[in-house]
């Protein structure tokens, strides 16, 4: 059985339609106006062996902002519908991940009860238009859409592009451990999850 979904949403700010399918190796296609998101969503698709097909536009002559932000509460909810009532799952996902002079730990558990854990220190600054705290949102709208447990720590790094992408791909790669089918029952004593 194929778990897919397809979100749209649509505000004043924002434009956002996403489809995903786990488990896949089909080509993602990422349509977005913002060139650095664009290249986090193909590794982040690549690495968590999904398929994406997003097309998301938004206020970005104002900030980036709205358009990052809604972009991970789409993607979060559209997890959540694929993963229907989580039977079977792994539940438990983490990862050392390096990426070159950095290294991020992820850590997550697909509970049902959000929580987000983001540490990487004072790193700042922009990547190309890009600032680095959009990474935070993202990942923090992410995370309680689909209710979610995720941890995430910059153990060290330098370079803003090589901590950011490894944050990338490190939640990619932990997320597609605790997506994984491994049985048949729902992975909790509570039977619900």
């Amino acid at each position: 059985m194929k778990r897919t979904a397809t979100i749209t949403r649509k505000t004043k700010e924002t434009d956002i339609k996403i489809s995903l399918e786990l488990e896949s190796e089909k080509e993602s296609k990422i349509k977005t106006s913002i060139p650095f998101l664009s290249h986090m969503l193909e590794l982040f698709a690549r690495h968590g062996k999904i398929f994406l097909d997003c097309d998301i536009s938004g206020d970005i002559d104002v900030d980036l902002h709205h358009t990052i932000e809604d972009s991970g509460i789409v993607l979060g909810t559209a997890f959540k519908e694929a993963l229907q009532d989580k039977k079977g799952i792994n539940r438990y996902g983490s990862i050392l991940l390096p990426m070159d002079e950095s290294l991020v730990q992820v850590a997550i558990d697909l509970s049902g009860r959000p929580h987000f854990k983001y540490d990487i220190g004072n790193v700042s600054g922009k990547i190309g238009n890009f600032d680095v705290e959009h990474c935070r949102h993202f990942f923090e709208s992410f995370t309680y859409q689909l209710q979610l447990n995720l941890h995430i720590k910059l153990l060290y790094g330098e370079d803003k592009h090589h901590i950011i992408e490894a944050i990338f791909k490190g939640v990619a790669r932990a997320l597609a451990q605790a997506v994984e089918i491994k049985g048949d029952r729902i992975p909790s004593t509570k039977e619900i999850l």
